[in-house]
């Protein structure tokens, strides 16, 4: 009875974000025709922030944040922000969660999805082509240093792709990286949504999911690697303490899992 609940719960979340996603990505298109920059990544929040409410009010998905204030307060003050990836949700709620505008480095191929992804074309974001891969650095490093100039925040997800519950992907030296070229400090996020939004499904769990924001790293006189080893180890070790049935098989303290 629960799984069938589920899936119902779940197939309306689905139709929820059908029918409300298709008049409001048209609006930003045609929006964006008369303006650009904030306002249409405003316009554009506002959707993602309803999808995250849908989330909780049709499949009893619900947030708690901690962190807050490792964020910048300045509107022009920069962070890079470098963050787990488990599920679709948090996509979904950064931009709408977080009091400032993010840049997003995606692969291009999501600006091919009907609706969402002409709008996300209208946006200042980071798309790049995965297979080229030198193009595609040298592309985040001009759009990055140049999104970050004006204050905007970049988020890129360390591990690369979606990973699932309990288990760490390879850890890629791309944020660090950037974080070097541009001088601006990392900021490490641990996110269990793959509690309520497994990676590769549709079916979503009533729960809550735990975002948890680390204090900024400063970057001057690092290297790439050793910064992308403390976001792991700090990311990692913040994801034992937040969801530790999940790991409880791989036996590793999250003291230990730091140091790795």
């Amino acid at each position: 009875m629960g799984r069938l609940l589920s899936i119902l719960r779940s197939a309306l979340y689905l139709v929820f974000l059908a029918v409300t996603v298709v008049p409001w990505s048209l609006t930003v298109v045609l929006a964006s025709i008369f303006m650009r920059g904030n306002p249409v990544y405003w316009m554009c929040a506002g959707w993602l922030r309803t999808a995250i409410l849908g989330a909780r009010w049709i499949c009893g998905v619900r947030w708690r944040i901690q962190g807050m204030e490792h964020l910048p307060k300045g509107k022009t003050e920069a962070v890079l922000l470098a963050a787990k990836h488990q599920s679709t949700w948090e996509t979904f709620a950064f931009p709408a969660l977080m009091p400032h505008p993010l840049a997003y480095v995606f692969k291009r191929e999501l600006l091919y999805i009907p609706f969402f992804g002409w709008a996300m074309a209208r946006l200042d974001m980071i798309h790049i082509d995965r297979s080229k891969r030198t193009e595609a650095w040298n592309k985040v490093a001009s759009q990055g240093r140049k999104f970050m100039s004006h204050g905007t925040w970049v988020i890129m997800f360390p591990e690369g792709t979606r990973v699932p519950r309990g288990e760490q992907g390879r850890y890629q030296s791309g944020a660090a990286r950037l974080a070097l070229a541009t001088g601006v400090p990392l900021v490490p996020v641990a996110v269990t949504s793959a509690r309520c939004w497994p990676r590769k499904s549709w079916l979503l769990r009533p729960g809550v999911i735990d975002i948890s924001i680390g204090a900024p790293i400063p970057v001057a006189g690092r290297s790439a690697e050793s910064l992308t080893r403390e976001v792991q180890g700090w990311i990692e070790a913040e994801m034992r303490r937040l969801d530790p049935e999940a790991y409880a098989a791989d036996g590793v303290h999250p003291a230990a899992a730091a140091r790795t």
